[in-house]
């Protein structure tokens, strides 16, 4: 089996620096001996994921326009956290009742993943709770508009399948958590 090696790094200066983006260019130096100058990495925050179950086997979806594809995805309630301010476990039950108005008691982990490692930073957090209850109103950030919709578990499969569901982290989170607790 081949040996593989780590990058070096040489150089890191970040090219921009805003709150909602940062994106740092490396020098580094690969195995083979050439460098490369400009590799840019995306510092993203991490994220944590919910897929909430109600006492009825209904999944609740939230449906939201995401303006850098300029369309509307159906997704499992989400969103980014300071992993210095919460746990990614506040941040998944936070997230789940700001967008839905629903809550969890009880929330279960199902995996840590990485988006795209190969030029972001930051990783998935997966949860799933079960009986999950609608208890208040959505409580949306200004660049938030989303609708909540009830998807019975028996339907998720085929809405995958054509190409309804599609945002990774949620298709991830359902086919690992509905495995879980099948």
């Amino acid at each position: 089996m081949q040996q593989l090696k780590k990058w070096k790094l040489l150089q890191s200066k970040l090219v921009l620096n805003h709150p909602w983006c940062q994106v740092r260019q490396d020098e580094i130096i690969l195995p083979t001996g050439k460098i490369i100058d400009d590799y840019f990495v995306h510092i993203k925050p991490e994220v944590a994921l919910i897929l909430p179950i109600t006492t009825n086997q209904e999944i609740v979806f939230v449906r939201q326009y995401r303006h850098a594809v300029e369309d509307f995805f159906l997704e499992l309630p989400a969103g980014s956290f300071d992993p210095t301010q919460e746990s990614a476990e506040v941040a998944a039950k936070r997230e789940l009742e700001e967008e839905t108005g629903y809550t969890a008691k009880e929330i279960k982990k199902i995996a840590t993943l990485y988006d795209r490692p190969s030029k972001d930073t930051n990783q998935l957090h997966l949860f799933s709770a079960k009986d999950v209850m609608k208890t208040s109103d959505q409580q949306l950030d200004i660049t938030e508009e989303i609708e909540v919709i009830l998807i019975p578990i028996d339907s998720v499969l085929e809405k995958i399948i054509q190409g309804e569901i599609c945002v990774v982290g949620s298709v991830a989170a359902l086919f690992l958590g509905l495995n879980l607790i099948r």
